[in-house]
């Protein structure tokens, strides 16, 4: 049966000296951090999903955004290489995790860049963002490694935001959600719902209709309920500080068949 594994990591102690690009610093608590992480995962486990901790970089102090240093299809972990320089730390630990979950493990390779927060998956179909963290060599390198597994590859730009999921996530019928004036281009999606908070564009699926979502997002939140949806919402709001949003702080597994 498929898997249902999620990777997480530990934040850093230095987490409020975390990288912020798009918006103003605010000071992070890292200790409330820590608090709303625990939840974070909690809320995981609550709804059926095992986590596996990576090991901690407290050197990093972005690590806990464990999503942007992998990108995972079917069994084949791609290990990202951070567009910020002083992210590459962070990869190590992660692929030692996946390779023990028994992932079979490639590499973004000089002189690409890419930051896992980029790539979306619905269904067969991989958009990649190019922005700032992730370049054209980045997207080059995830369609080599992912098309002969299946994948469509579909490049997007994303100038506006951080990465592509800090646009964008999608619902589990593969509508995709994005908060408009963050969306450089969604007529590039099929289907496209528009959301009416930021922090609404950003869903985890936990299975069976539930979506993990971001307690500032009530109102879109609504708008899913009343889509059929069931919306399960944590504060991350320390994590929000440091254009963090529920997708990054884990890698959902879900095709490891064991």
């Amino acid at each position: 049966m498929p898997s249902q594994k999620a990777l997480i990591r530990r934040p850093s102690p230095l987490l409020a000296e975390g990288l912020v690009t798009h918006i103003e610093r605010e000071k992070v608590d890292v200790d409330l951090a820590v608090e709303q992480w625990e939840a974070y995962a909690e809320a995981l486990r609550t709804h059926g999903w095992e986590t596996v901790e990576v090991d901690p970089a407290d050197d990093c102090p972005d690590s806990v955004f464990v999503e942007d240093a992998v990108v995972v299809f079917r069994n084949v972990a791609l290990i990202s290489r951070p567009g910020a320089e002083s992210r590459r730390a962070e990869t190590a630990g992660v692929e030692e995790a996946v390779a023990r979950l028994g992932c079979s493990v490639n590499w973004i390779w000089e002189p690409g860049t890419l930051d896992g927060g980029d790539v979306l998956k619905v269904g067969d179909t991989v958009y990649v963002g190019r922005g700032g963290r992730t370049n054209a060599a980045g997207v080059q390198q995830l369609r080599a490694a992912l098309e002969p597994l299946g994948a469509r590859v579909v490049a997007v730009p994303v100038s506006k935001v951080l990465h592509l999921k800090s646009a964008v996530t999608a619902l589990p019928d593969g509508t995709v959600i994005g908060h408009e004036p963050l969306v450089d281009t969604p007529s590039l999606f099929p289907r496209f719902l528009p959301v009416p908070e930021e922090s609404g564009a950003h869903v985890v699926l936990l299975g069976g209709g539930k979506l993990l979502m971001a307690a500032s997002a009530p109102k879109t939140a609504e708008l899913f309920a009343g889509l059929g949806h069931e919306p399960v919402l944590v504060d991350i709001g320390e994590f929000e500080k440091l254009e963090g949003c529920v997708t990054c702080l884990s890698v959902r597994l879900r095709e490891l068949y064991v």
